[in-house]
Order: C-alpha cells, then structure tokens, then sequence
C-alpha cells in the first residue's frame, strides 16, 4: 500500500480533528481514510490515535510520529514548489504564540496576512506554555528572551522592557518601594508562568518575591494589579491601558533589567517550507513598526506628575 497516502491520511486527520473532514479535505471517504491510518498503526506495529464519538487524540508514540511525518510532507511540498514558478505559499502552517503578545500584536494583522496568501492556512496556537517544536509538528513559534536550545534557530523581530507597576491606592496605603529588596516586604502578583517563577529579575539582582494571588494568565496580572491586589511585572504593554488612565504607576525604574528580545524560532535542521518563510517575513515587518517592541519605555515614576 502507498506509505506516502497513509501518512498523509494520519497528518490530516491529526490537523482538521476527524476522519469525516480529512476525507472530505482529500477527496477520500471517510471509511478510507479511517482504514488508512489503520494500516498505517499495523505497519508500525503501535497505536497513533486515541477514538472517541467526539475527537481523535493522539498517543505520545502518534505525537512523535506527527511531527515526523509533518516534516516529510512539508519537504516533498517545498521540493515540487522549487520546480514550479508563480506558486503561492500553500498548506497549513502551526504558529505557536505567548497568549498576551498574541491579542496584542499578531491578531490584528491576521487578517491582512490570510488576505495576501488566500491558499495558506493559519493554526495560531495561542497559549503561554513551552511548545517543543522538534516533537509537537509546529513549524515557528514566537518567544520572549535568550535562545537556549541548541536544535533551534531564531530571527529577532523585536524587544521589549520588564517593567514594575503598581496601583495609585495601593502605593498610598503600602508606601513605594526604593529598592528590590524592598519588596520582600510587599504583596506582589505573581504570573505562574513566568520563566523565572516566583523571582524577578533585576538590573543587578533577582529577587524572590511573594504575594497571595497567583495568575497564570497575563491579563489576569493587569487586572489585579489595576485592582491595588499588589505590584505586577512584566512589559510596558501589558499595563497600559493603567498607565494610561494613571491608575498605575511605574516604580523601581532605576532597577529595570536591560530589554529582552522577542525573536521567532525554528528547528535549525528541518528545511522550512515556504509558508513559514512568508509568514516570517510579514511579522518582523509589523512588529517593526510597533513603537511598544523598539525595547525602551518612557515611564512615569510614581510621585511625579
């Protein structure tokens, strides 16, 4: 039986969620179909998907195997494309996007890409947790700060400063921290989260901190901090609409760490279809001309006017 057809009835089940829609998206019945990725968990001699009457699910074994047989349909569709000229970039494309960046900056244009690429379809996946790209089967993810694994490439489209907020009514009742050991003394938001969990990192130190509500949402840190539940970190843009209104107040700026980098990656061994390309190309150049991610801020110190 043709390999390639079992394995493209196993990708396409695993992205559109049903046998019932990677028939129809294959021109295949669905009886087919579910007989294919059958053949296909005998050939290997191990089971691929978890069914149900409501979803397809994949085993841990169907997830490494996805992702592989992703990066083998992807380099015989970017093979045939380099024979052919004109061709729009096509296919599906898996974006995998910090939750607060994504509302604040890539949804908007999202649009307007889908428009300019009408055969290429977009699976943002907008979550705050680590996607491992070399075993999930995404092609790039944006990230927030260094590059640490070896298996990845990244190209830096942008910068932003950690800041420290906090509410007007809450600095008149607890007083303003002078310096970050001082809020070993405050009741400060926690985002869950964060890479470096309970500690903020400092221009010179990391200091623990402690607070008694936990978020792992980082809207849910603005809103408390709005709210005077304690002081939040994180960027500039996260708390604007406070910063805005005047209802937060930056503080300990002297203190700030240097500007983190906002970079979108990819793995460095696979060859990277041309709808990755594009859709690279296209969010550097947005996130280029936003001020919020040139990497500084002009704060307002609490106590100023």
């Amino acid at each position: 039986m043709d390999r390639f057809l079992l394995m493209t009835c196993f990708a396409r089940a695993v992205e559109t969620g049903s046998f019932t829609a990677a028939a129809r998206d294959l021109g295949l019945g669905q009886p087919n179909v579910s007989r294919y990725v059958a053949a296909l968990e005998e050939h290997l001699q191990t089971r691929l998907l978890h069914r149900s009457t409501r979803k397809l699910a994949l085993t841990p074994e169907g997830q490494r195997y996805y992702a592989e047989v992703r990066r083998i349909l992807d380099a015989v569709d970017e093979s045939e494309s380099s024979f052919r000229t004109n061709v729009d970039p096509s296919g599906l494309l898996r974006v995998a996007c910090p939750t607060a960046m994504a509302h604040a900056f890539v949804l908007p244009h999202v649009p307007t890409f889908l428009e300019r690429y009408p055969k290429l379809t977009l699976d943002l996946q907008i979550n705050d947790r680590f996607v491992n790209l070399v075993d999930e089967g995404t092609e790039l993810a944006i990230r927030i700060g260094q590059l640490e694994d070896s298996a990845l490439r990244a190209r830096r489209i942008g910068a932003y400063e950690r800041v420290f907020v906090a509410s007007a009514s809450y600095l008149a009742q607890r007083g303003v921290p002078q310096t970050p050991d001082d809020l070993r003394d405050h009741d400060c938001v926690i985002y869950t989260l964060l890479s470096s969990g309970a500690t903020w990192r400092f221009r010179e130190t990391d200091v623990p901190v402690s607070g008694r509500l936990r978020v792992n949402s980082p809207e849910a840190v603005s809103a408390a901090v709005i709210a005077g539940l304690g002081i939040g970190h994180g960027p500039a843009w996260l708390f604007d609409e406070g910063l805005r209104s005047g209802r937060l107040k930056f503080i300990l700026t002297s203190y700030s760490a240097p500007a983190v980098p906002v970079q979108i990656v990819y793995v460095a061994n696979r060859l990277l279809p041309t709808r990755a390309t594009v859709f690279m190309d296209f969010i550097a150049d947005v996130f280029a001309r936003i001020p919020a991610l040139g990497g500084t801020v002009k704060p307002v110190i609490a106590g100023q006017q």
